[in-house]
């Protein structure tokens, strides 16, 4: 299964952009083996509109554009659910196993997500309920993705 990442907001360059890059390099090295690709990660602007319910519908028109038919779509949004890496690992092993072929992970803007994509995802999802700054949250699905990986690989780098 491809999982790509999806956020509204680019990453400058500099130490949180490396961590990032460094959990995704990781996860696309130890995800092939369990059938899981990073397609990679796709930043769009956030929205000029005037409005939050226009940015949010006009970031969502923009997601809606690169999901393929058929793609599972996960939700990052602090009203969202918290759930424990092993019931994140197991929800994408359930995804691949199912038979879908692609996950697209969101990461909204400042606004949060459209309406309209809350109710086509599969899941939405919480890293806790605080908010996060975007490069933190780009971090911490890096890492979450490749905790994932090796928890299904039954590597070690998980210990609960």
């Amino acid at each position: 299964m491809k999982i790509s990442v999806f956020a509204v907001g680019r990453m400058k360059a500099g130490p949180e952009k490396e961590l990032a890059d460094r959990y995704f390099d990781r996860f696309s090295k130890s995800g092939p083996a369990i059938g899981l690709e990073l397609a990679g990660v796709v930043e769009t602007p956030e929205s000029r509109a005037q409005g939050a319910a226009d940015r949010k519908r006009e970031e969502a028109d923009r997601l809606k554009q690169h999901l393929a038919t058929g793609a599972a779509l996960i939700l990052l949004d602090e009203r969202g659910k918290s759930i424990a890496s092993e019931d994140f690992a197991g929800r994408i092993a359930d995804m691949r196993d199912g038979g879908r072929r692609s996950l697209v992970v969101a990461i909204g803007g400042p606004d949060g997500h459209d309406p309209s994509l809350r109710e086509a995802a599969d899941f939405v999802m919480s890293f806790g309920a605080q908010t996060w700054p975007h490069q933190m949250v780009r971090i911490m699905l890096g890492e979450q993705l490749y905790r994932a990986a090796t928890i299904l690989s039954g590597h070690p780098y998980h210990r609960a």
